[in-house]
């Protein structure tokens, strides 16, 4: 993938020449997150120096490197290498209380959602385990930032629910897609909030998720891209959602039950995977439309925090 270029980019940020992972030797320790920012009235490409800090404004500070993610994940290995380049120069770096944090990503080619993908989500609703994962999709037009407000579509809805998920962003094109070579097409992870109208997920429309889970703002999307080299484990992560201050969600991703090599490798067999592209891997138990004694759900001025550990929280207010 681009495990050479991003050791010495993490060389470049932290100062450390990176350990090997006793989880497993291709990951390395640190930090490296790539974040989208609007500053001065222009979007672009940035390298948060810390979760919430600074961030070096690469894109300003080289031409060739592009002012949005997708298209600089699809430079690969040379947008890679001219960003460590600017990082360890130590310049452009824009304080935190004057730019602010768009999605790290907003015009993927795909937004993939998988569903039933946490036993104990399956397990509160008295689901079978599924045999193999069960895939749905969110739109661009879906996304937001990290701090947007998510637009209740009070005509359509009066079930809105909450889901927190892990999110694995494609830095590698690929089709077919061996299981065991799965994660060289990973470039990192991000946290979503998967937005659902459970009415119309569950209830109208033949029970098809799409319209439940596609309306605009459905789905915040952020704070960065944290590099698979820089995660301990994304397959052993605290993850959470909290509605107005209260844990509503507390799991973590070892409760999957296709990891992110199995899901790729699924989905590649029917779609190309391409730079940029995003797969929502499943949110855990503890949402609203199954919650006992009733169902709880989102009214207008709401506040969610979704939040995956090492990665970051995104802060949505329902309006």
């Amino acid at each position: 993938m681009f495990r050479g270029a991003l050791s010495t980019f993490h060389r470049a940020v932290t100062g450390r020449v990176p350990l090997l992972s006793p989880i497993c030797k291709r990951n390395l320790h640190g930090k490296m997150r790539l974040v989208q920012f609007e500053e001065g009235g222009s979007v672009r490409v940035g390298v948060e120096l810390s979760n919430g800090g600074d961030v070096v404004d690469i894109s300003a500070a080289d031409k060739s490197i592009p002012t949005d993610m997708r298209s600089f994940l699809e430079g690969g290995e040379s947008a890679i290498e001219a960003a460590k380049k600017v990082v360890s120069a130590g310049s452009h770096i824009v304080k935190k209380e004057n730019l602010k944090l768009q999605a790290p990503i907003t015009n993927p080619e795909k937004v993939l959602c998988v569903g039933m993908n946490y036993k104990d989500h399956c397990l509160e609703q008295n689901a079978p385990i599924p045999k193999e994962p069960v895939f749905f999709n969110k739109f661009a037009s879906s996304i937001v930032g990290p701090t947007d407000d998510i637009v209740y579509p009070g005509e359509l809805t009066s079930e809105l629910d909450w889901e927190v998920e892990l999110t694995i962003v494609i830095g590698k094109t690929g089709k077919n897609i061996k299981e065991s070579e799965a994660m060289q097409h990973v470039f990192g992870y991000t946290v979503a909030h998967d937005v659902s109208a459970r009415d119309w997920q569950m209830k109208k429309n033949l029970k098809q998720w799409m319209l439940g889970k596609c309306m605009d703002t459905f789905c915040p999307l952020g704070p960065a891209i944290v590099t698979t080299d820089e995660l301990s484990d994304p397959h052993k992560l605290g993850i959470r959602c909290r509605v107005n201050g209260k844990t509503v969600q507390d799991s973590n991703t070892d409760q999957l039950v296709f990891r992110s090599e199995a899901l790729i490798a699924f989905i590649s067999r029917f779609v190309t995977l391409k730079p940029g592209d995003i797969i929502l891997t499943g949110t855990p138990p503890g949402v609203g439309v199954f919650l006992k004694p009733e169902p709880v759900f989102l009214k207008r001025g709401d506040v969610v925090d979704v939040e995956v550990d090492e990665i970051g929280t995104c802060t949505n207010r329902v309006v």
